[in-house]
């Protein structure tokens, strides 16, 4: 291993950056400009790795020739064989690419020569055995501006009908993506004329060459609100785009008639909205029909995407006395969107402001300031009997930061209690009349670096350097089954790599003063697994004191009455976790819904309802309106302890819930659908799951149903394995687990 000031160094002075990609039948040929300053007989021995982001396959490629360009840039060329790899391709949902890089004494040197002493000295702690055998130092291969559009290259497999697409991610990096085959439809042009016509260009690509060769395709245009419900469509007009074809032309794709061009008229959709007094936003979709067996076929509609930051500028329109600011642009997640809004000068002003003060509080300046600013204050007075709450981010008033809360409140009058909200969820700590702050405020900024106590369930930003006077106490959210941090063999998360992880990690955990464990078990692999040397508190989790001391019939119907459950059914719980390869960004995953509720309601709907609880890293929102009745969405509920206790049934996967769920002695399901894949690729379990768990393991949704039918008849009895496994993890749980913690750090 290097160091991470030998890490960077090494990526500055190689700087892969891909020029060009290009398509054949046989094989992708990627062009990578390299750094001058690198010396050539490395890059020549460097290779690409494509690797999928479960860790256990890559395929290698060597670097083909080596040129100089007129700006003495060195040019490689790599050759990607297809054959050979297409099919085992299709098996994953993504794939990303490296550039390995061969480390040895010599690149080290040259690294050396442009550091400064004290650099070179932590990066000279160099294994040199690991270097002799040939360590390599793998870097993401990002692109150079302007991006092209790599989804012309996308190829298509028949026997699974699924589409392998390349495409660069939102920091340019290159990778496929594996999805079910769609139209894929880009914007190329928007604008807003002054009569408000909005004129609209773009092009469609599919898998198929012979789709879009033809000038008797159609294409829709549909305008949809946040349900998806259509506002108004139009027929587009196709348009001849010939550059498309020239540019597929080594995968002899046809795409003439890919192009498409619009003129909208705006003003009859935004009387429909005059009376509006917040924002709306409606999106563009279209839909694709072609001739498929001789008769005419709709692909289903898709997102309208835009590649570049189309903005068509603010227009005024005046509707029934009142004025609208209309304007089409691209949202965070690249769609193409038309808002409507209420337009005053002074709104108007203000927008302008907030627009900028948000830019300027994105940018790498004010960041860094504001990381400084952070360090110097942290140097301040300490606010004696100050304590700092956050749950989640600062998403949540939950879990086990909210249960020391409470206790603290009704125990403790002496401490000053705040807590640190996310600033999108503000309205959760008005509503219960909590103190709090706004995280990352100036204000926030005062009371963290001058707090007795940080008291969280989640990592803090490496940047929050800790006060010599903050006691910090980390509570965790889980009872581990997974393997975490230091015993994870791959990192499959986005904006890390494994290395990189688990070092910030040791950073993290060195800064806790206290760690509080719900058993035996736990301790001995958090302390391991986070490298913890500080006092761990061996209480149970706090969280779980309500289920002990609210486990009534009464709380249970006035919770059934507060969030609108009918009391004449059963309750089932779902709570899975979330998948370290499955995501859209960092900090955001998304979930496949692999239950078929269609087939549970019509089965088990007259007795029982289903309640849903997403992971709160789970970006995705379920839609659950066919289901009216059976299935409701909770994954946003404050407090899962609540959902616990109404819950006459769980069933999850990997996720710790079951844990604490345990402590209600109420039976558990496992919908495991993925086991294999999780416990030999992912994650790896700590224990034998498989023999252990507290009740039956499912891969179906037949089974699952069979299995609640199962427990029903049996009038909710426990799993044989239950008793073992309530002895093991749960026997130190009270209800008094508020109490020891603050006897031992606040006392």
């Amino acid at each position: 291993m290097i160091s991470e000031q030998a890490e960077k160094q090494i990526k500055k002075l190689i700087k892969p950056r891909i020029l060009r990609f290009e398509a054949s039948t046989g094989e992708w040929n990627v062009t990578i400009r390299f750094n001058s300053m690198a010396d050539e007989t490395y890059i020549k021995r460097m290779e690409i790795h494509v690797c999928d982001r479960f860790g256990d396959a890559a395929f290698t490629f060597p670097v083909h020739s080596v040129t100089k360009d007129e700006n003495d840039y060195w040019v490689a060329q790599i050759k990607i064989k297809l054959q050979a790899i297409q099919d085992r391709l299709f098996e994953r949902d993504y794939w990303d690419f490296f550039i390995s890089v061969p480390v040895d004494q010599s690149l080290l040197d040259q690294v050396y020569s442009d550091l400064d002493e004290a650099q070179t000295e932590e990066m000279e702690r160099v294994d040199q055995n690991e270097l002799e055998e040939g360590f390599r130092l793998t870097v993401r291969l990002r692109a150079l501006r302007p991006l092209q559009p790599l989804d012309l290259f996308s190829l298509y497999n028949e026997e699974q009908d699924k589409m392998l697409i390349p495409f660069y991610t939102k920091r340019k990096c290159l990778s496929l993506r594996v999805e079910e085959v769609h139209v894929m439809a880009r914007i190329d042009r928007a604008e807003i004329s002054r009569t408000y016509m909005l004129t609209l260009e773009g092009h469609v690509v599919f898998p198929f060459s012979d789709v879009l060769s033809r000038p008797d395709i159609q294409k829709k245009v549909m305008l949809v609100n946040s349900e998806e419900e259509v506002i108004a469509e139009w027929r587009a007009e196709n348009v001849e785009r010939p550059d498309l074809t020239e540019a597929a032309a080594s995968l002899n794709r046809n795409y003439d008639w890919a192009g498409f061009s619009l003129a909208i008229d705006l003003k009859p959709i935004a009387m429909q909205f005059a009376d509006i007094e917040e924002p709306a936003y409606f999106y563009f979709r279209l839909e694709l029909t072609h001739k498929k067996n001789g008769m005419l076929y709709s692909e289903r509609p898709v997102r309208i995407l835009a590649r570049y930051k189309v903005i068509t500028g603010r227009h005024i329109i005046k509707l029934n006395g009142l004025k609208k600011s209309l304007i089409v642009k691209r949202n965070r997640n690249h769609s193409l969107v038309f808002r409507i809004a209420p337009y005053t000068i002074a709104g108007a002003f203000k927008g302008k402001v907030r627009r900028g003060l948000n830019r300027v509080k994105r940018s790498k300046v004010f960041t860094s300031i504001y990381h400084r600013t952070f360090q110097v204050l942290s140097h301040l007075p300490m606010k004696k009997n100050l304590v700092m709450f956050e749950s989640f981010f600062g998403r949540q008033y939950s879990c086990n930061p909210r249960a020391i809360y409470e206790y603290m409140r009704e125990h403790c009058p002496e401490y000053q209690l705040i807590w640190s909200a996310n600033a999108k969820y503000t309205e959760l700590f008005e509503q219960h009349q909590l103190p709090y702050v706004k995280r990352f405020s100036w204000k926030w900024l005062m009371f963290m670096t001058r707090a007795t106590y940080w008291v969280t369930n989640v990592r803090l930003p490496l940047w929050m350097s800790k006060p010599k006077h903050t006691i910090y106490l980390q509570t965790w959210h889980g009872t581990p089954l997974k393997r975490l941090a230091l015993d994870m063999d791959e990192v499959h998360m986005p904006g890390t790599n494994t290395e990189k992880y688990k070092r910030n990690f040791l950073a993290e955990s060195a800064r806790w003063d206290y760690l509080i464990s719900p058993n035996r078990y736990s301790s001995e692999i958090f302390a391991r697994a986070f490298g913890f040397e500080n006092t761990m508190i061996e209480s149970g989790y706090p969280r779980n004191d309500f289920l002990y001391q609210k486990n009534n019939r009464e709380a249970m119907d006035a919770i059934k009455d507060r969030i609108g459950l009918p009391k004449d059914k059963k309750v089932i719980l779902y709570a899975p976790t979330w998948r370290d390869n499955q995501f859209y960004g960092k900090g955001r995953y998304r979930f496949e819904l692999d239950l078929d509720l269609r087939r549970m309601q019509k089965e088990l709907g007259n007795d029982f309802i289903i309640i849903m609880r997403m992971h709160y890293l789970i970006a995705d929102h379920l839609d659950l309106s066919e289901y009216e009745g059976f299935a409701f969405d909770y994954s946003h509920y404050e407090d899962i302890s609540e959902l616990y206790m109404i819950a006459d049934l769980l069933i999850t996967d990997y996720s710790s819930v079951f844990f604490d769920y345990a402590n209600l002695k109420r039976p558990m399901i496992f919908f495991t659908y993925d086991i294999a894949d999780y416990r030999d690729h992912l994650r790896g379990f700590y224990f034998e799951f498989e023999k252990k768990a507290p009740g039956p393991i499912v891969l179906t949704t037949e089974e699952v149903i069979q299995a609640i039918q199962k427990i029903a008849a049996s009038e909710f009895a426990v799993s044989d394995r239950f008793d073992a496994f309530f002895e093991k993890f749960c026997s130190l749980e009270s209800g008094h687990s508020s109490e020891k913690v603050v006897q031992t750090v606040f006392k």
